[in-house]
């Protein structure tokens, strides 16, 4: 779809546009997916209101960030930096939370959706450094 559009660069390298998009996106399904498998673990369940609570924040945020990238026409640079700045904030913290869970609790499900987070975390990253350049 960004290929189809009539001003496909703007602001961005098309590639790392499409790779922080697919990025947001899927982070935002898995923190999801995350918050409701940290439902399940009810003997712990004390022990995941953190992660429960980051895990639907990143969501949201990084849906949020895919739905505002993929609006390509007349883009507000400051409105997209602080965007990005506040994905990458969101993952970097859901990111931590659930790399703590994985190594501490060997919860798998904490495990891929820090993993997930470091590369929407990334891809953020990368398509900030571009725009700041």
């Amino acid at each position: 779809m960004l290929q189809t559009h009539p001003n496909p660069a703007g602001l961005f390298d098309q590639g790392a546009l499409a790779e922080c998009i697919d990025a947001c996106f899927e982070c935002a399904n898995i923190c999801t997916s995350c918050a409701d498998a940290c439902l399940e673990e009810r003997e712990h369940l004390m022990h995941f209101v953190s992660c429960i609570r980051l895990n639907l924040d990143c969501a949201d945020i990084c849906g949020a960030t895919g739905r505002v990238l993929l609006r390509l026409t007349q883009p507000d640079q400051n409105v997209l930096r602080a965007q990005l700045q506040a994905c990458l904030a969101a993952c970097q913290a859901c990111g931590n939370e659930c790399e703590r869970h994985a190594r501490e609790m060997n919860m798998t499900h904490c495990a891929v959706c820090a993993e997930s987070c470091r590369r929407c975390e990334q891809a953020c990253q990368d398509l900030l450094s571009s725009l700041s350049a």
